[in-house]
């Protein structure tokens, strides 16, 4: 999935709803939500939000912080 830069994100996110072409996306029935099936991404990982809110303060490598904090506690239990 290519990302969008957020310039771009915050121009879609502005445009009213009767703005958006939707005519080719087919309705989405009731059929539909009867047999559809949440997918998790195979390594996701849900954090308690004041955790993961914490590790945000600490910087924009908050996710190498997270990991790094992880393989320290894995090692140190081997």
């Amino acid at each position: 999935m290519m990302k969008l830069p957020k310039i771009r994100l915050s121009e879609i996110d502005s445009l009213p709803e009767d703005a958006i072409d939707t005519s080719e996306i087919p309705e989405l029935d009731d059929g539909f939500w009867e047999n559809a099936q949440p997918i998790v991404p195979e390594n996701y990982l849900q954090i308690e939000h004041p955790i993961l809110e914490w590790f945000k303060k600490q910087g924009k490598d908050y996710h190498a912080q997270i990991n790094t904090v992880l393989r320290t506690y894995i090692e140190a239990h081997r």
